[in-house]
């Protein structure tokens, strides 16, 4: 098997995902495989599957043989090579949670960029250092392969300076204390594919719910954001699964100045004990929840529907007005149950259900005549982030 391919590479604290995405004759990529490890340095898994989800390999690891993620790169790009003999890697893409105020778009990744980088790890340091260790890992073995970092922030910097400001003294927004948004890859994919999916939203106002065990809320206009509900990190904005959303920073005053909370508890709490997983103690998965008959798991349902339909209004206030919704990424997808309660929330908004459509999945989900539209579009974070590297591979002299 030969041609030409690029890498996608999605590196967190304890995993790492990888995507190969192959060229056609037409230059068009097209998913060949994805994969992941699991359990980094604790009980490390392997698994890979085609571009149709059939199972190519799953197996569990020594731990001695991905201690961290270079391991895991490594033991990737080992099987690619192997399954993929005589492809030619044009590039690595790397998902980059957080580019500053400074990136507005993917780059290509050089000593300059690498060192930029670090210096941003204090505004993500539980996703950053992850993030650039699968870069370093890379350039330590192959230093000739081209690296894009595509971020989750870029997306956002077409916001209004007045959406990105904290009501703090200025010379805090100049060191980098600002609103900076996330999810901007899978916000960048649906503002793409609306104009095929739905044309007739695409150029106007629609909020996109990505929906998830992150999740968060985006304003577009004609296609750009100009506004959303995460802030300066991904803790803010609606409940997630494990994070709480907003919270008044008097909470964390108190948990700090009264609960003596050290600031690695408070990090664990609100990265990991919060949001449905703390207000159900059942899970942080909406699908567990849906199932639960737990009082507390159906509570953290319902709150999880009124800080998006409270999200919704706010933002269909910030557009004047609003001509779609959209909802992607794992609930938002595949939760119809989810998808019927926040438009029955946002009915004053004039959107209306067809409930047929919403149980089966539809692309569009709203009734006929419904004022607003409603649309169920999946998002594709690593496709957007191939099409990244292979443009600016391409632009390459």
């Amino acid at each position: 098997m030969s041609g030409h391919s690029i890498l996608v590479v999605n590196a967190g604290s304890s995993s790492l995902k990888f995507s190969l995405f192959r060229l056609d004759a037409a230059d068009t990529l097209h998913l060949a495989v994805h994969g992941q490890v699991d359990g980094i340095g604790t009980r490390p898994q392997f698994k890979v599957k085609d571009d149709a989800g059939r199972r190519l390999v799953e197996r569990e690891l020594d731990v001695a043989e991905v201690r961290e993620v270079k391991d895991a790169i490594a033991l990737a790009r080992a099987w690619l090579r192997g399954h993929f003999a005589g492809e030619t890697l044009l590039a690595v893409g790397h998902r980059v949670v957080h580019g500053g105020a400074g990136y507005t778009r993917p780059v290509l990744v050089d000593d300059a960029v690498f060192a930029d980088l670090e210096k941003l790890t204090p505004f993500a340091p539980l996703h950053h250092p992850h993030n650039l260790a699968a870069i370093r890992a890379i350039r330590e073995t192959q230093p000739q392969l081209p690296q894009v970092a595509c971020f989750d922030t870029a997306f956002h910097r077409s916001h209004p300076q007045l959406a990105d400001v904290y009501a703090l003294p200025w010379e805090y927004y100049a060191a980098g204390v600002r609103r900076y948004g996330f999810h901007g890859l899978s916000y960048e994919y649906i503002a793409g594919v609306l104009p095929q999916v739905a044309p007739e939203i695409a150029n106007g106002r629609v909020i996109v719910a990505h929906l998830g065990n992150g999740a968060s809320l985006c304003a577009l206009h004609a296609g750009k954001s100009v506004d959303s509900t995460m802030g300066f990190s991904p803790l803010d904005g609606i409940p997630m699964g494990t994070r709480p959303g907003e919270l008044d920073p008097g909470v964390l005053l108190y948990l700090v100045g009264q609960r003596g909370m050290t600031p690695a508890t408070l990090e664990n709490l609100l990265y990991k004990e919060s949001g449905l997983l703390g207000l159900s103690g059942v899970s942080n998965d909406m699908r567990l929840l849906l199932e639960s008959a737990e009082p507390h798991a159906q509570f953290a349902i319902d709150y999880f529907v009124h800080y998006i339909a409270k999200a919704i209004g706010a933002l269909a206030a910030v557009l004047g007005g609003l001509d779609g919704l959209v909802f992607t990424a794992g609930i938002g997808e595949n939760a119809p149950e989810i998808r019927a309660r926040v438009v029955k929330a946002c009915a004053w908004l004039g959107i209306a259900l067809d409930g047929e459509a919403n149980q089966r999945g539809n692309a569009c989900i709203s009734a006929a005549g419904s004022a607003v539209s409603a649309w169920v579009v999946p998002t594709n974070e690593e496709l957007m982030i191939a099409r990244h590297a292979h443009a600016l591979v391409k632009a390459e002299p």
